[in-house]
């Protein structure tokens, strides 16, 4: 059995941030995942690369990211990509959260974000951001993108998380919504769900921790 439990925010604890992009692509006459293939192509400098690691502020994101849309065919603001990054909270995967920690095992947040953004721990207390507020507040570390100057699926962003939490990958689960983020991670050693359909990612956790988080 596996010991720890690494997890990703946004698309695993949040609903996907990807349905608020299609939702805004089709409000605004653009191709399916466009924001995603504009994030995609030169993934390790693009804008949203360079935001995440903290390189280049909101602001410079919103120039960058509009031009790199621009040469893709659609001007998009990155500002209105940012305001689309805030997911809902599950609730399944919460009580998860609670019943996990209850029974004494391990538990980080492994999440590329943004300052200001999701999974930051000095958001302001209030509303939604106290919710979420309350669930960082359950994990042993955050390991985040914008603080530690990598992120996923860079190795060392993993290897920053291991030896924070002081733990080897063949002793993790890691949860993630997206599998180039849990390529690397299966390679170092850890266990790997995709999250697609919540309740069947729970069944499977449920299966490498041996603990009941459903029902």
């Amino acid at each position: 059995m596996r010991t720890v439990v690494f997890w990703d925010f946004g698309g695993v604890v949040l609903s996907s941030p990807f349905e608020a992009f299609n939702r805004y692509e089709a409000a605004n006459s653009l191709p399916k995942d466009f924001i995603r293939t504009v994030n995609a192509t030169n993934p390790d400098s693009n804008a949203w690369a360079l935001l995440e690691r903290a390189d280049i502020d909101a602001d410079a994101f919103d120039r960058l990211f509009s031009k790199e849309s621009h040469a893709l065919g659609h001007r998009v603001p990155g500002a209105d990509v940012l305001g689309l990054l805030k997911g809902e909270i599950r609730p399944a995967m919460v009580e998860a959260l609670r019943r996990i920690k209850a029974a004494g095992l391990a538990q980080a947040c492994l999440t590329n974000n943004v300052i200001g953004g999701d999974g930051v721990t000095n958001t302001a207390a209030s509303g939604r951001e106290a919710a979420i507020a309350d669930i960082m507040a359950g994990f042993d570390a955050v390991i985040e993108s914008s603080k530690v100057g990598c992120r996923k699926p860079e190795q060392r962003f993993y290897e920053i998380a291991c030896s924070t939490m002081r733990v080897t990958p063949d002793q993790v689960v890691f949860l993630d919504d997206l599998g180039i983020n849990l390529k690397t991670a299966a390679a170092m050693g850890m266990h790997t769900i995709k999250v697609i359909d919540p309740t069947v990612a729970l069944r499977e956790l449920e299966a490498a921790i041996g603990l009941e988080l459903l029902g």
